[in-house]
């Protein structure tokens, strides 16, 4: 019989990457895991780890272990959220890691939802982009994941998670006056940093439009980007959601109907059952809901705001004058 608590150590390794980084999320010396990790090898009787560079990887053997480690964890997930469900209350504790702008929209009103409705539950956060939050749900980091993505540039996504949309969000055009895309070539933009879906896709709307953007301002903060268009000094495509609170200052544009974002609630495969992480999901969608009909009344009745929406806070010249 083969110790749990090593395959786990084993299965840290395969996400984490390295026994230093294994070491510090375990709380363990990196010579504590090293000889948890020999005493596994003499139980299965088979090297286990193979040099690779500076760093080790493990052999086909062990991803066979690993493999068998990820359907006990989720056996385990499962008998935990049978128990939960036998119990009168919803209670416990999960741990939320999800991007700036639903952080804002979202997190408080299900915070405030949860209170009302199932005190005995307590939630974390860390915001985090999905390039780093969805390997910390794998890594059980964290336990659910609010995450991002844009047509045809989908987050890639393991076989050990599921996810379901929380909200379509469109993606605008964003200008201090009203513009056309192809009007905007060689004025400077605000996008978000190089690598992320959101870089790729703007990039692409662009491209589509005939030219390749002027990117003089990069930043994961979407209201950075509206100060930025309010003041005059920058183009973006800026997401309904962000209106969740106000009226925007800045000229809006659809371009397109396929000009969105998915809002997603991801967790690991068999955890959505878990009355906690129900609890939870109930939570965030009635703050999207509340989101959703107060961005329509921000830009609206029909969703849509006027082309020629003006910033009353500043004077400021266009982009790029």
């Amino acid at each position: 019989m083969y110790n749990l608590r090593r395959l786990e150590i084993l299965r840290e390794l395969r996400h984490r990457g390295t026994l230093a980084a294994v070491a510090a999320a375990l709380s363990y010396s990196p010579s504590a895991v090293s000889q948890q990790l020999s005493q596994l090898e003499r139980e299965v009787g088979a090297p286990l780890l193979e040099p690779h560079g500076r760093r080790v990887r493990l052999t086909p053997q062990a991803e066979i272990l690993v493999a068998h480690t990820e359907a006990v964890l989720r056996r385990l997930d499962r008998a935990a959220a049978d128990i939960a469900a036998s119990l009168a209350e919803v209670t416990g504790s999960l741990r939320i890691a999800g991007f700036q702008t639903a952080a804002l929209a979202l997190l408080p009103p299900a915070l405030s939802w949860l209170r009302e409705t199932h005190p005995g539950v307590r939630l974390t956060f860390t915001q985090a982009e999905p390039d780093t939050a969805l390997p910390a749900l794998l890594a059980r980091d964290c336990d659910l994941v609010v995450d991002e993505v844009f047509p045809g540039r989908p987050q890639a996504r393991a076989a050990e998670v599921e996810h379901r949309t929380l909200w379509r969000d469109p993606m605008r055009l964003a200008t201090r006056e009203p513009a056309e895309l192809a009007a905007l070539a060689g004025r400077p933009w605000a996008m978000e940093p190089v690598g992320t879906p959101a870089r790729e896709w703007t990039t692409a709307v662009c491209r589509e439009a005939g030219f390749e953007p002027d990117v003089a301002f990069e930043s994961a903060d979407m209201l950075v980007h509206a100060e930025l268009v309010a003041a005059g000094h920058a183009a973006a495509f800026l997401p309904d959601l962000l209106w969740y609170d106000r009226r925007p200052p800045v000229a809006l544009r659809h371009l397109a109907a396929d000009h969105h974002r998915d809002v997603l609630v991801t967790v690991r495969s068999g955890a959505a059952e878990h009355p906690l992480v129900q609890a939870v999901l109930a939570a965030l969608t009635a703050a999207a809901d509340a989101a959703r009909a107060a961005v329509r009344q921000h830009l609206g009745q029909g969703g849509s705001p006027p082309c020629d929406a003006q910033d009353t806070r500043r004077p400021a010249p266009d982009a790029g004058r």
